[in-house]
């Protein structure tokens, strides 16, 4: 039977703050957002090709436009996830999981303390 009496919620908090959850989520909003710069571009490239004038000074000026729009949504986009959800992240992060002190890690002085601890066995 279980002791605890409701949901854990130090582990639905330590889920939220994993660095890769957040970035995986970042990743996909940044890449749909590129994604349609990239459409935009492509169709503004396309609208360049040899076809009649008309047609090329129509599509151009148009194209164009829809590719400078969606590079400035892409700029706002980014800023909006960097500073909405990156930074309020990191911030929560640092407060909740603070880095370990400048110096050795411990793993490292725990293996190099075995490693001490073995040599000096050998010799004796």
């Amino acid at each position: 039977m279980s002791t605890t009496s409701g949901p854990n919620l130090s582990g639905f908090k330590a889920f939220l703050l994993r660095g890769n959850l957040v970035d995986l989520a970042v990743a996909v909003i940044i890449g749909t957002a590129f994604g349609a710069v990239v459409t935009r571009f492509t169709e503004f490239l396309t609208g360049l090709m040899p076809k009649g004038a008309d047609e090329i000074f129509s599509t151009k000026a148009q194209s164009f436009g829809a590719f400078l729009n969606a590079t400035i949504a892409f700029v706002f986009l980014a800023a909006v996830v960097y500073f909405v959800v990156v930074t309020p992240y990191m911030r929560l992060k640092d407060k909740f999981y603070p880095d370990e002190p400048a110096g050795e890690p411990a793993d490292v002085a725990l293996l190099t303390e075995i490693r001490d601890l073995l040599a000096q066995q050998q010799r004796t």
